[in-house]
């Protein structure tokens, strides 16, 4: 059995968890219709649903540790995640 010590790790990891049975229930969705018209339509919705979750992971781990890192650690994690999301839509 996992004890949970930390709640923003517990937070984190639950949403990783949602994070992926959407992405399993989008792949069952893509199989069920069948087309590829249908799955581009279902992964185009995955497309925002990752970066999303990328975003509120990160904020909850800066959460967790903000008394740890610096403000200018924070402005480079946060430039850090915005050319990730930057570099993902070119």
């Amino acid at each position: 059995m996992i004890f949970i010590k930390n709640k923003i790790v517990a937070s984190m990891s639950l949403l990783r968890i949602l994070s992926g049975i959407i992405e399993f229930t989008a792949a069952l969705l893509m199989l069920k219709f069948n087309t590829v018209e249908r799955a581009l339509q279902i992964n185009s919705v995955l497309a925002m649903v990752g970066p999303v979750v990328l975003v509120l992971v990160t904020t909850l781990g800066l959460i967790g540790i903000a008394d740890k890192i610096s403000a200018l650690n924070f402005i480079i994690i946060g430039a850090g995640v915005a050319l990730i999301l930057l570099g993902t839509k070119l």
